[in-house]
């Protein structure tokens, strides 16, 4: 086996991030989670057999179901070296969410770890879902005996293993990523081989990434900002260090002991941080890179986080997953970002090379709708890292446009030029919000609340420390808890509203539409009133 000659021929592939780490480090750490570790040598000859045993199930889309782990990493590489799409999966998820999700993306074939194992028997527990998971195949690699119903299960056997990943084109889908639904379903973000190989080549241009660097992986799989983690630390044959949740109470001392250099987050973890006294003055001196994104990053976040890590040079990244994975970059300065922050937020900077863009006026600075906003307006985007679609190409209506015959996405985001070429972020124009990183679309939280006993719910965010969902009702009032139950049996953790208020009846404005800005201040009215220290 020559790593470097098979990197050679693993070009646009995503997997050829990987071969090129292999040749850089085949002994060093690929993955570290909690006690355990994995060297890019044997992730290779794992990913290898366990990629042979899905190519021969001839699987097109591959789900991984599993914890992060070491499973659900080697399971990745693995779908990527069988050629197929990666889907990732949550087991804590609701079933309904997973069926859905398992039905659009044809999937065939899942890797599974023990968590994901015992999630299996959910998946069919409804008789009305799509016959699709039932015609899973199942590798379930070092997890127990037992369990995960009547799937029929694959084996990776050393003499079946591939030789090499299967070719790939620049078109081919490398990831299949779901965001939140307005129709109540989760949407599927085709993700190509061609668009990862643009993002990463700049990447490496703009960053000094070694093999000695350690990558935090903050986020969960299903999130797009973890490729970024993955397949830069992949990239440069450097390791990549799953943070567990419990480290957050003394990152300063977990980053020490595991010798990170690489932090990326979204920014809801620096308030986090500061509550358990972690951004003390240099508290965090080993760090070289800071990356955010999936918020708005403050100022103040990021200038305390500065003080805190000294060292580290720190960027504000903004993209949309149909954008993939982030889209534009700016980097702090001590002295000059404050006075260029609008509303003391960091830029979102300027785009990727590449990529055209323009502002679309929404009609509300008295302009014509659909004219171009010149300095402030809907941010727009075309270029290489564009997706080409959505699974279910309804879900695209209203979301694309043509302008000089190019395809450009609405972002959705409101942007005010600052520099050329570069933006500062407004907020959102639509009905999406961020949460800790999750893109939500507000109405798909209200279709599940209507589920839930209420007669008609509108949710909006609320800055408090982090954003939060604040659900206004109509109908007879519920207990929070007996919402908050049923809606965990639909919607994940993250997207559930924390606060929740019965009313008689919504406020309209002179539309005679939702005023959602007035039930918004008075969600922040609210939570003041009950703010410690309140009177």
């Amino acid at each position: 086996m020559n790593p470097t000659n098979e990197h050679a021929t693993a070009e646009p592939a995503l997997y050829g991030r990987f071969l090129r780490g292999l040749a850089l480090s085949p002994d060093g750490v690929a993955v570290r989670v909690g006690s355990e570790s994995i060297t890019y040598r044997h992730a290779h000859e794992m990913a290898l057999r366990w990629g042979g045993a899905l190519a021969g199930a001839k699987a097109r889309a591959v789900g991984v179901l599993a914890g992060k782990g070491l499973t659900a990493y080697v399971g990745t590489l693995a779908a990527l070296y069988a050629g197929a799409t990666v889907v990732p999966l949550r087991p804590d998820f609701p079933a309904a969410r997973t069926r859905q999700m398992l039905a659009a993306s044809g999937a065939r074939a899942l890797v599974v770890d023990d968590s994901g194992l015992a999630a299996l028997p959910r998946l069919l527990d409804d008789t009305s879902a799509s016959a699709g998971p039932a015609e899973l195949a199942v590798l379930a690699p070092g997890a127990a005996a037992g369990g995960g119903g009547p799937f029929p299960r694959l084996v990776a056997a050393p003499g079946e293993a591939l030789d090499a990943p299967l070719p790939v084109t620049p078109d081919d889908a490398a990831y299949l990523l779901f965001t939140s639904g307005s129709t109540g379903r989760p949407k599927g973000v085709v993700i190509t081989h061609g668009s990862t190989d643009h993002y990463f080549r700049l990447l490496d241009a703009r960053y000094d990434f070694t093999p000695r660097d350690v990558f935090s992986q903050t986020f969960d799989l299903n999130f797009d900002c973890a490729l970024f983690d993955m397949f830069c630390a992949w990239g440069a044959g450097a390791t990549l260090q799953a943070v567990p949740p419990q480290a957050y109470r003394e990152l300063p001392a977990f980053l020490a002991e595991r010798e990170v250099t690489v932090w990326f987050s979204t920014p809801s973890a620096i308030a986090l941080v500061r509550r358990m006294d972690g951004l003390a003055a240099a508290a965090m001196p080993g760090l070289r890179w800071s990356f955010f994104a999936g918020e708005a990053l403050t100022c103040r976040d990021a200038a305390d986080w500065r003080r805190a890590a000294p060292a580290s040079t720190l960027e504000n990244l903004y993209g949309p997953t149909e954008l993939t994975i982030t889209v534009a970059a700016y980097r702090w300065c001590d002295e000059t970002t404050p006075g260029l922050a609008v509303n003391g937020v960091v830029p979102i900077g300027a785009l990727h090379e590449g990529h055209d863009h323009f502002l679309l006026d929404d009609g509300d600075g008295g302009g014509p709708a659909g004219a171009d906003a010149g300095g402030e307006g809907e941010l727009c985007v075309a270029g290489p890292q564009l997706t080409p679609g959505y699974l279910d190409p309804d879900d695209g209506l209203h979301r694309f446009l043509e302008r000089d015959s190019r395809r450009f996405y609405r972002t959705g985001d409101r942007v005010r030029r600052i520099g050329p070429g570069e933006f500062a972020y407004l907020g959102r124009l639509d009905t999406q919000v961020q949460v800790q990183g999750w893109r939500v679309e507000l109405a798909e939280v209200e279709q599940a609340l209507r589920t839930c006993g209420v007669d008609d719910a509108v949710v909006v965010g609320v800055q408090a420390a982090a954003t939060e969902l604040f659900a206004f009702y109509t109908g007879t009032p519920v207990a929070p808890v007996a919402i908050t139950r049923r809606l965990r049996q639909i919607l994940p953790d993250g997207v559930i509203p924390k606060h929740y208020r019965n009313v008689a009846e919504f406020p309209l404005n002179a539309n005679r539409k939702v005023d959602r800005s007035a039930l918004a201040a008075r969600a922040r009215d609210l939570l003041a009133a009950e703010a410690p220290g309140a009177e």
